[in-house]
């Protein structure tokens, strides 16, 4: 053979080599990460019962503490909580020492301060569970009982970017009138005999308040992220207009994702990736209402998106407002971690895991039956989105890999 052939030859086989090399390396690497995302699936499994327990590990720091360390910029707690169940417990049975109007928003909501200085946002209940919201996806209260399902439903797909929800039950009369400001104590009424208030928001009307059983008043309590952490809003770029007849441009522009990408803080990092994620939990708990969104200040597009103010879910569960999904079909993509996490809840299993999740809370049955079995039906709908993305661009396009440097453009 001649030398130029052997030259020839070798180069060949070198190209292979080069070419088997980097396909088992990538082959090896991706077979790894599943085998991860399936560890931190079965992890997750076997903590989904949260007993609401008052006992703390590190019986020197406070409940209050202990959760303030758990925040990073990429997760709210961490995956492995052995002490979630006493910081809920201190949630739901702390003494308040002081009751407020709730931030500025437009629903109705009370700033409680528990015994320890920890503040807590408490949304009342507005609805029995059965109560079918009509209209708009939109519309209506707010929900307690979904703040508490949305952050469960955090845990079990691994996003870990819910702030820590529990229900409770507060008796308006001894608990929250000896401690309530002027402010707030001046919306308080007496309906029959219940007693409400009605608070300060964009939409609170002392026409519509809301109500006790006699004192005794329902709700969830959230709590407030560490001052240490400053939020920032965004305005969400998959946001509504609310305006009838006005159309945004996500919602006519095929394209439009094309141009997101070109925009800070959605053409590099993860932003975009938590985008779809927030849509993809969005639509399982049927919430259209995500106009605005928080990070970390100052973070220049790598902490998380969190996901704060889910109240506005659960309201119709024969509703699936497939716009909610826009992100994910428009831009088709979705992380590796995503699309493992929902094909292992597959068969009933998302369903039966919410239950579980929330079995131990204080107003527990959280969900009706017809709002869990909803959830399995949305999964596969999302399952069925990422397929025809698959379809049409191929699953090297759509499934990214998130453990990388990620470039949208």
């Amino acid at each position: 053979m001649k030398l130029k052939q052997r030259v020839v030859l070798l180069a060949i086989l070198l190209i292979i080599f080069i070419f088997t090399k980097v396909f088992l390396i990538d082959n090896l690497d991706t077979s790894a990460a599943n085998r991860e995302d399936q560890r931190a699936f079965q992890r997750m499994l076997s903590g989904l019962r949260v007993a609401l327990d008052p006992r703390l590990e590190h019986t020197l720091q406070s409940p209050w503490e202990i959760a303030a360390q758990w925040v990073v910029p990429r997760e709210v707690y961490p995956e492995d909580t052995p002490e979630l169940g006493a910081v809920m417990h201190a949630m739901s049975t702390k003494k308040i020492v002081k009751a407020d109007v709730g931030y500025k928003g437009t629903q109705l909501k009370a700033l409680l301060i528990l015994e320890g200085g920890q503040k807590v946002v408490f949304k009342p209940k507005r609805y029995a569970r059965d109560y079918i919201v009509e209209g708009e996806p939109y519309a209506g209260y707010d929900r307690h009982n979904a703040e508490v399902a949305a952050f469960h439903l955090d845990r079990i797909l691994g996003f870990r970017r819910a702030p820590l929800v529990v229900g409770r039950f507060v008796n308006l009369r001894t608990e929250i009138k000896p401690v309530a400001t002027e402010q707030l104590l001046g919306t308080f009424m007496t309906v029959g005999n219940n007693t409400c208030f009605y608070g300060k928001c964009y939409y609170c009307r002392e026409t519509e308040p809301a109500c006790a059983d006699g004192d005794i008043m329902e709700g969830s309590v959230t709590l407030w992220l560490p001052d240490v952490w400053p939020l920032q809003k965004h305005r969400h770029p998959w946001g509504r207009t609310y305006r009838e007849g006005k159309l945004a441009r996500w919602e006519y522009d095929e394209s439009y994702c094309d141009a997101v990408k070109k925009t800070s803080p959605y053409d590099s990092g993860p932003r975009l990736l938590d985008i779809i994620d927030t849509a993809i939990f969005d639509y399982l708990i049927g919430n259209a209402d995500r106009h605005h969104y928080e990070s970390f200040q100052d973070d220049e597009g790598a902490s998380m998106l969190i996901l704060l103010d889910n109240a506005k879910s659960f309201g119709n569960p024969a509703l699936d407002e497939r716009s909610i999904l826009a992100p994910l079909y428009q831009c088709c993509i979705i992380r590796v971690s995503t699309w493992n996490r929902l094909n292992y809840l597959k068969n009933g299993v998302l369903k039966s895991a919410l239950k579980t999740a929330m079995s131990h809370d204080p107003i527990s049955p959280v969900l009706s039956d017809p709002h869990l079995d909803a959830l399995d039906q949305r999964l596969l709908s999302i399952l069925a989105t990422v397929k025809q993305c698959t379809d049409q661009f191929g699953p090297d396009v759509v499934l990214v890999e998130d453990r990388m440097t990620l470039s949208h453009l």
